[in-house]
């Protein structure tokens, strides 16, 4: 496999984790900042160099950082509007939001660390 490709998918799992990062040391929550800047280039980079790994075990890390930005996007728009509708009871969604979003970024973290670290042993993803 092209080195190049293995470096760059470490700089896009190092975007992963400078996202959850910002959302664990900064005011915004994990889930949060895994959703802003750094992992929108990440998942940019994942898309247009998605056709160089093809065939190669970089596609399994590929793959796994595209479907966990998109799962993370797709849960926490979930929890909100579950949470928007317990709302009116007695706070009873601000605790479903926290707890949802709070459960959301753990598996964020889960997700990139095990990648990551699988991406080190230069092991390929689970299908």
């Amino acid at each position: 496999t092209d080195a190049s490709l293995v470096r760059l998918t470490h700089l896009t799992y190092a975007l992963h984790a400078f996202g959850l990062a910002l959302g664990i040391f900064g005011a915004s929550t994990v889930v949060g900042a895994f959703l802003g800047v750094p992992s929108l280039i990440a998942l940019v980079i994942n898309y247009v160099k998605r056709g160089d790994v093809r065939g190669t075990w970089l596609e399994s890390h590929v793959n796994w950082q595209i479907r966990t930005f998109w799962w993370v996007l797709l849960w926490a728009v979930g929890i909100s509007v579950i949470s928007l509708l317990l709302l009116p009871l007695l706070g009873l969604g601000l605790v479903t939001w926290w707890i949802g979003l709070g459960v959301l970024g753990v598996w964020a973290i889960y997700r990139i660390a095990r990648g990551w670290l699988r991406l080190q042993a230069r092991e390929a993803m689970p299908a």
